[in-house]
C-alpha cells in the first residue's frame, strides 16, 4: 500500500463499547471463542475479524470465524496442538475443531517501518504477503471497510479504524485505499464487491465500482481454480440470482463467464428465463437445505452457446450427436480457459445437455431407455427450463412429467407398445430398469447323460 493511501486513512480508532452493539458471544462459535481466549490469556492480543464481526453486526449468523493477532503463526502453532500452517502467498495458521476449521492471521503489516516477514509484488499484484504489522496497519490492508471491524476478547468492543460503521449504517461497499492499486494488487477483489452487496442487499461506491470497466479484464490473469472457487461462492451459496444480476450490472459477466455474456447479449428472452430461473431454483434449494450440483449450474449458465453452437453445426450439415458433442466441448474448453471447472462436473453437464434432444424421440423403446438413464432426473429438469423455449417444449416437459406418473405398463400400453419385457420396465422414478437373467439354451440333440465329461 503507498504512502499516500496510508496518510489519506489516518487510521483512528473508533472503540464501541458492548452495550452499544448487538454482538453477543452466544452467536459466535465455541470452538472460535475458544481460540480467542487462549491467545488471550497467553498474553497476545485477539480479535474476531472480517465477514464474522459484519455479519453478526447485521444480525446475521456468520458459518466461518476468523481471528487476528499479533502472535506469529509459529506461535499460534506452539499454542494448539491442532494447528497446523498453511499458505506460502499468506502464511496462516488454521486450528482444526472437528468439522469447524477456525483461520487465524496475524496483523498483516505495511512493510514501510520496521515489519517482519517477507513481501513479493509483480508488476503491482502482489504473490507473497508475510510482513507483520499492528493491527492500525492490518486495518487498512484489508478490502473493504465492512470487513475491517475487529471485536476484541478482552472488553467485548469493536473496533473500527477505516469506517466500517458508517457503511455498514450507509448499506454501502467501499474499498479501502485507492480502488485501481488496490484490484491490480487482487483482481478478484472486483467479484468480492459485486459478490458481497448481491450478498448484503447493498450498493457499491461509484469510486469503488468506477475501475471495472477498464481493470476488468485482469480477471482473465486470476488463477483458473481460484476463479472456480469464486464462482462457487458466486452461485451456490444461496444468492446466486442476485449475484449474476450484480455481475451483469457491473459487466463483469463477460470476464468470467464470456460465453453466457455472448449467449444474452444476442436478446434471446427465453434463455434468460431460464438462466434465471436456474438461479432462482438453486437458490431455492439451498434456503431448504437440499442438496445442490455445481454442474447444473454450469450446465444452466453455459446452455446457450452450446445450443447455438450445436445448431450450427447441424446446419453445416453434421450428425446431430457429432454436433452435439463438438458444441460441448468447443463450450466447455473455452470456459475452463477462465474456471477450472473440474472433469467430474464438465462430464455430467455434458451429458445434460446431450439428453436434450433425446427428449423429443416418443418412441417405445427410447422412453424406456432414456428414462433408465443416470443422469435423466438432471435432465429432466433441466428440460422443465426450457419451457419458455416455446409452447412446444412446454408441453414435452408436461408430457415427461406426466410419463413418471404412470406405471411402466400403462406407459408402455400408452405409447402403443403394449406389455413391457421386464428387461426394458422401467420404474416410474426413472431409476434403473429390473433386469432378469437369461437361462442359457441347451445345444440341441444333447440330453442329461450326453454332458460330454463325467
Amino acid at each position: 500500500m503507498n504512502p499516500e493511501t496510508r496518510s489519506e486513512l489516518s487510521p483512528a480508532v473508533r472503540i464501541i463499547p458492548r452495550d452499544q452493539h448487538s454482538i453477543s458471544r452466544k452467536n459466535i462459535s465455541k470452538a472460535a471463542l475458544r481460540v480467542l481466549y487462549r491467545l488471550h490469556d497467553a498474553g497476545f492480543a485477539a480479535y474476531l475479524v472480517g465477514g464474522a464481526v459484519r455479519d453478526l453486526l447485521l444480525g446475521g449468523h456468520p458459518k466461518d470465524f476468523d481471528v487476528a493477532t499479533n502472535a506469529t503463526p509459529d506461535e499460534v502453532k506452539g499454542l494448539f496442538r491442532n494447528c497446523r500452517l498453511i499458505g506460502r502467498r499468506f502464511r496462516l495458521a488454521h486450528v482444526v475443531f472437528g468439522p469447524e476449521i477456525i483461520e487465524v492471521a496475524t496483523f498483516r503489516g505495511t512493510g514501510e517501518d520496521n515489519g517482519e516477514g517477507d513481501r513479493h509484488i509483480v508488476e503491482g499484484r502482489i504473490v507473497r504477503d508475510n510482513i507483520w504489522g499492528t493491527i492500525e496497519e492490518d486495518a487498512v490492508r484489508r478490502d473493504f471497510r465492512v470487513n475491517a471491524l475487529y471485536y476484541d476478547i478482552a472488553d467485548f468492543s469493536v473496533r473500527d479504524y477505516v469506517g466500517g460503521m458508517q457503511d455498514l449504517e450507509d448499506r454501502t461497499m467501499r474499498l479501502i485505499g485507492d480502488p485501481e492499486t488496490r484490484y491490480r494488487e487482487d483482481p478478484v477483489r472486483m467479484l468480492r464487491a459485486a459478490r458481497l452487496a448481491a450478498k448484503l442487499g447493498f450498493t457499491i461506491d461509484p469510486e469503488t465500482a468506477a475501475p471495472f470497466a477498464t481493470l476488468g479484464h485482469l480477471l482473465g490473469e486470476a488463477a483458473p481454480a481460484r476463479l472456480f472457487d469464486e464462482s462457487l461462492k458466486l452461485f451456490l451459496a444461496g444468492h446466486g440470482l442476485k449475484s449474476f444480476k450484480m455481475l451483469e450490472a457491473c459487466g463483469l459477466l463477460r470476464f468470467l463467464f464470456p460465453a453466457t455474456a455472448r449467449a444474452l447479449e444476442r436478446g434471446d428472452h427465453a434463455l434468460r428465463a431460464l438462466v434465471e430461473q436456474g438461479l432462482a431454483n438453486t437458490d431455492a434449494r439451498i434456503a431448504e437445505g437440499k442438496s445442490v450440483t455445481p454442474a447444473f449450474l454450469y450446465a444452466v449458465l453455459l446452455w446457450g452457446e452450446v445450443r447455438d453452437q450445436a445448431h450450427g453445426w447441424i446446419a453445416q450439415g453434421y450428425d446431430a450427436n457429432e454436433a452435439w458433442q463438438r458444441a460441448a466441448v468447443h463450450v466447455v474448453g473455452e470456459q475452463c480457459q477462465r474456471v477450472a471447472i473440474p472433469r467430474r462436473f464438465t462430464f455430467t453437464m455434458e451429458e445434460i445437455w446431450a439428453l436434450q434432444p433425446r427428449f423429443e424421440q416418443i418412441h417405445r423403446k427410447r422412453v424406456f431407455r432414456l428414462m433408465s438413464h443416470p443422469r435423466f432426473r438432471a435432465a429432466f429438469d433441466f428440460l422443465l427450463l426450457r419451457a419458455h423455449e416455446s409452447v412446444r417444449m412446454r408441453e414435452l416437459g408436461e408430457w415427461w412429467a406426466h410419463a413418471q406418473q404412470l406405471p411402466p405398463e400403462m406407459l408402455a400400453a400408452a405409447l402403443g407398445g403394449g406389455g413391457v419385457p421386464p428387461h426394458e420396465a422401467a420404474p416410474a422414478a426413472g431409476g434403473a430398469p429390473a433386469r432378469k437373467r437369461r437361462r442359457r439354451r441347451k445345444p440341441a440333440g444333447r440330453g442329461k447323460g450326453d454332458s460330454g465329461g463325467a
